[in-house]
């Protein structure tokens, strides 16, 4: 959301919440991401065993995976404790997509023994795989189509020939080959080329290019793939104007590349997957922090009581959020501000020049679009601890999914049992 008049709270009503739950705090809202879920299952209804699979790493609470599952999703895991998440929600078996890479052996271990899709990311870790869990009957690839595909300048994930990511084309004909030698007998296609895109005819060229090499695959190896997995990417619109992915129109394109690449070819139904995780939460929460100190130097400051540990994007990308003044939103924004944290780096800003009511101390700050990225980017750099996530109920009640961490989280790690240092409490 990317406007003042996008909240799904109140002043009066989020006050009452920080009597119970002091800033900072992450807090989504239930009923939205439901219905966000159903808008995009209606708009694949059309693909007989449409599935996303939630990226677990974009918001990983069990409280959200769970709410996600009720609406027909599963998971998109890359780590062991993402796929303990999904444990712990109800997500298990071919419900789990594990997409890794340089993944370890007892992580591979663990996505055998839940059952679930195992994604391989390079050639060389068939074996490696073999060795660790064993050959599945059912095996997906993540392809790197290189120098044929160019992503815009911004783009996360970053240019295919330097991504890390998946295997080559001449690659990936020889990993199938292998893994029907070695007694696969099902198979998937899977590629994450774009990232937070708000254009959809880069998300339409990707399903063509998958649709190809389905074709081929056929043609070529006589393997019929069970689906095809197009990745995650749909972008959000964080700044004001931006405009989001008209979700209905994607389906029906998407649908007719379908029609024209798989049906026309006379290959089997092929299942449509995606792995979005963004544009399911993103939208959805908001980090609440509060004005806590004003600086009038060379620039004029706002320092909240939220900082960079609680919202890396803004830090790490320069990334923008909206920002909205809680019982300020029909003022006239004549003021110019940075608004800070408290961390030892200068990059801590949640916003550099922006043109926002006049701010007080203690006035509450609500920022944008953190509903995906924002807790789950968090860290312990400078001594800081990880905020609270709160969830807004479908029926308008309020709990906590995560408590905030204290001190004692902080040094839990740490080896002083008998030590000199004894309790650091």
């Amino acid at each position: 959301m990317n406007s003042d008049s996008d909240l799904f709270f109140s002043k009066k009503w989020i006050t009452g919440v920080i009597k119970k739950y002091p800033t900072p705090f992450h807090i989504y809202d239930e009923k939205a991401i439901r219905e966000n879920s159903r808008r995009l299952f209606k708009a694949f209804k059309w693909s007989s065993g449409f599935k996303n699979f939630f990226a677990v790493k974009a918001t990983p609470n069990p409280y959200i995976v769970r709410i996600l599952k009720e609406e027909g999703c599963g998971a998109d895991c890359s780590s062991l404790p993402e796929l303990l998440i999904s444990q712990k929600a109800g997500v298990i078996g071919e419900n789990i997509m594990f997409t890794s890479n340089d993944t370890p052996a007892n992580e591979y271990r663990k996505a055998s023994e839940l059952g679930a899709i195992i994604n391989l990311d390079d050639i060389t870790h068939i074996p490696f795989l073999e060795k660790s869990a064993g050959i599945p009957d059912l095996i997906s690839f993540r392809y790197n189509p290189g120098h044929l595909r160019k992503t815009k300048e911004g783009n996360v994930i970053g240019d295919p020939e330097q991504s890390k990511y998946g295997l080559t084309r001449d690659q990936l004909f020889e990993a199938y080959k292998t893994m029907k030698r070695k007694g696969s007998r099902r198979f998937g296609l899977h590629t994450m080329i774009v990232s937070n895109e708000l254009d959809p005819s880069a998300l339409i060229e990707t399903a063509n290019m998958l649709f190809d090499l389905a074709v081929e695959l056929s043609k070529k190896l006589e393997i019929d793939l069970e689906f095809v997995n197009l990745g995650g990417g749909i972008g959000i619109p964080y700044k004001p104007g931006q405009k989001a992915i008209d979700i209905e129109a994607l389906g029906r394109r998407i649908k007719r590349s379908y029609e024209d690449r798989i049906e026309k070819n006379g290959l089997p139904p092929l299942k449509i997957f995606m792995e979005n995780g963004r544009m399911m939460t993103g939208p959805y929460g908001y980090l609440i922090t509060r004005a806590i100190h004003e600086k009038h130097t060379y620039k004029e400051y706002i320092g909240v009581d939220a900082c960079m540990a609680n919202l890396m994007r803004p830090g790490m990308y320069g990334a923008y959020h909206h920002i909205t003044v809680l019982g300020k939103e029909g003022a006239k924004k004549d003021h110019k501000y940075d608004v800070v944290g408290s961390l030892c780096e200068n990059n801590d800003k949640f916003a550099i020049d922006r043109r926002l009511p006049e701010i007080k101390q203690g006035d509450i700050i609500a920022i944008h679009n953190a509903g995906a990225h924002g807790h789950s980017m968090g860290f312990n750099y400078n001594g800081k601890l990880r905020s609270a996530e709160i969830l807004k109920k479908s029926n308008g009640s309020v709990i906590m999914i995560r408590r905030a961490e204290t001190s004692k989280d902080y040094f839990a790690t740490l080896n002083f049992a008998g030590s000199e240092f004894g309790d650091m409490e």
